[in-house]
């Protein structure tokens, strides 16, 4: 591989397009089927994009904001803004308005590629109050009721236009980029407050791909396929699911939806998938909900795959010969079907994006299919550690990846250094010169490395719960164990400068419709305030105390029926709950607890 002799992520891409030009690159659901384009063709958008972007007036420098869902357009027009000098500035589907305002103000956007109507949206009234913004491009019709005050050109016409733009201009400016050239600005989803734009360069997006293929070919690597899930604008599957594998000339297919997603397994056959621990988390609920229903036979052998698989884990030759014996019968009852679920040919699940539960990471593991939990940040490219395929330690983060250097500060914190860490954040150079010192990005996580030299994330700095007493604790360590219970599906943990911890607990959805039943519940009934539901609700609650320190147990909590979602803003678009928009909420009804 040319890691090292790439100067940008525009030479990558058109030198593996070209050693791999017979083969399928994307794939995505169109009218009920699905879609493809390959290496050769994909090459052919982006040069006939970006001799458009050219014509229209994009300079080197100049930013550019990607809103659209994941679809084929997606890496073409990225790559397209690159080619061309540009800077990318991709944008999460889910922004308000006022995020759209924000993210084009202050990144100081010149032109927008944006998919459809439905985007436009939220979209366009931030537009027309852009300064900067000059023209929009759409992917799609936007149906505008009014012009929005900016030029709008159509995808077809800009790449139309691109025929007319100077022979070899193009050519000019891919060869003038370098490594320490901005790639793109990724704004942080803003779990505490308002969203930075982080700056990126080639080099270091290409560092990571370089670290994250010194892990994955360990594996060995053919004609690999990977399912893309999480959003594109989103620097883990920017990085991980969009350049690694156009870097190993693998294919890319776009899931449709989060309900489709088994669906979509099965019919990609993935190699390789990268998600965050709470898809994880859904897949374990749905495998453990379709127990409930099987024969006793089945869940008998499913127990036993599961025990033995722990054990194996956790005590590594400590199976007798007749657990051994089980082992094989449950290898070829339980966890093959397991394997099958997910395509019959996965090589790894990769977990990143936030701290996967161990006993997430086990209950894979004990089933056969291979999960690897890695740990970055956006700052960082944003991957800097990933567990090894043949020597995965669960409740880690794996070792440093190629060219990245660790060190643990005096006061526990992780610092790293290399090629990966970020350009600084636009705009806003107090904060840059805090989070990057001498050269070590500053990441605001505890950790500590074991003789392995695997590292495990023991705290959040920001996150860190401070007792009155004086104990401090993890919300997301405590939160882990409370979603792991089939009743609960999300839960967030409160207690800061407290005597002791709350909890608000999300019921899982099938638990509430099961218990309403048995219980005769009009499905209008407001179980949030039903003794009798609550009393359930602590029983399972108790259960998870069991595995707490005294000073760690939540002593009182209070339901709601309403998820976290994206839309409502306490999620952010990679899933993590976002503390200080739930506090918004609910703080004042956490609070009152304290005085029951």
């Amino acid at each position: 591989m040319s890691y090292e002799r790439w100067q940008s992520l525009p030479e990558m891409f058109f030198e593996q397009a070209e050693r791999h030009a017979g083969r399928g690159f994307l794939r995505w659901k169109a009218d009920g089927a699905w879609q493809s384009l390959g290496y050769r063709e994909a090459a052919n958008e982006v040069r006939a994009l970006a001799r458009g972007l050219l014509g229209l007036g994009l300079k080197p420098g100049d930013r550019v904001v990607i809103l659209s869902e994941s679809r084929a357009e997606w890496p073409i027009a990225d790559l397209a803004i690159m080619a061309t000098g540009g800077v990318t500035v991709p944008a999460y589907t889910t922004n308000t308005t006022a995020d759209h305002q924000h993210v084009l103000t202050h990144s100081g956007a010149m032109a927008a590629i944006v998919s459809g109507k439905a985007l436009a949206k939220r979209f366009l009234p931030a537009a027309i109050e852009a300064p900067e913004l000059r023209f929009i491009v759409a992917i799609e019709d936007l149906e505008l009721a009014q012009r929005p005050g900016k030029a709008v050109h159509g995808w077809a016409e800009v790449k139309a236009e691109g025929a007319r733009t100077p022979e070899g201009l193009l050519e000019e400016r891919i060869a003038a980029l370098k490594r320490k050239d901005r790639a793109c600005f990724i704004y942080t989803s803003g779990t505490g407050g308002t969203p930075k734009g982080v700056m990126l360069g080639h080099g270091a997006i290409l560092h990571n791909c370089r670290g994250a293929h010194d892990v994955i070919r360990q594996l060995g690597l053919d004609e690999e396929v990977f399912l893309s899930f999480l959003p594109l604008s989103h620097a883990y599957e920017h990085t991980v699911g969009q350049f690694l594998p156009m870097t190993i000339g693998a294919e890319i297919w776009y899931a449709e939806s989060a309900e489709k997603l088994m669906d979509n397994i099965a019919e990609a056959r993935p190699t390789i998938m990268t998600a965050v621990p709470r898809l994880y988390e859904v897949i374990h609920q749905r495998i453990l909900r379709g127990l409930a229903k099987a024969k006793p036979a089945q869940r008998r052998w499913f127990e036993r795959a599961l025990t033995l698989g722990k054990q194996r884990y956790e005590k590594p030759g400590s199976l007798s010969l007749w657990q051994r014996l089980q082992d094989l019968a449950a290898e070829l009852l339980v966890r093959r079907k397991i394997r099958k679920r997910f395509g019959g040919r996965l090589k790894a699940l990769v977990s990143g994006g936030a701290a996967l539960n161990y006993d997430i990471g086990l209950f894979f593991t004990a089933l056969g299919v291979r999960i690897l939990q890695g740990y970055g940040q956006t700052e960082a490219a944003p991957v800097i550690s990933v567990n090894l395929p043949y020597k995965s330690k669960l409740h880690t983060v794996g070792p440093p990846m190629t060219g990245v250097e660790l060190k643990i500060a005096e006061d526990g914190e992780i610092l790293v250094r290399g090629e990966m860490v970020m350009l600084g954040y636009w705009r806003d150079a107090d904060a840059t010169a805090k989070a990057v010192v001498d050269g070590w990005l500053h990441t605001g996580d505890i950790g500590e490395i074991d003789a392995d030299g695997y590292l495990a994330i023991t705290d959040r700095k920001k996150d860190i719960i401070v007792l009155s007493s004086g104990d401090n604790t993890s919300p997301a360590r405590i939160e882990g164990f409370l979603v792991l219970q089939p009743e609960i599906a999300q839960a967030m943990v409160h207690g800061d400068r407290r005597p002791h911890l709350v909890a608000l607990l999300v019921p899982d959805a099938d638990f509430v419709a099961d218990w309403s039943r048995k219980n005769r519940r009009e499905k209008d009934a407001d179980l949030a305030n039903d003794p009798e539901f609550l009393k359930a609700m602590a029983a399972v609650l108790d259960r998870v105390n069991q595995r707490l320190q005294p000073f760690e147990r939540i002593r009182r909590f209070m339901v709601t029926l309403e998820p976290f979602t994206i839309e409502n803003a306490m999620l952010t678009p990679s899933l993590k709950i976002r503390r200080h928009k739930i506090r918004e909420r609910y703080g004042d009804a956490l609070a009152a607890l304290y005085d029951r």
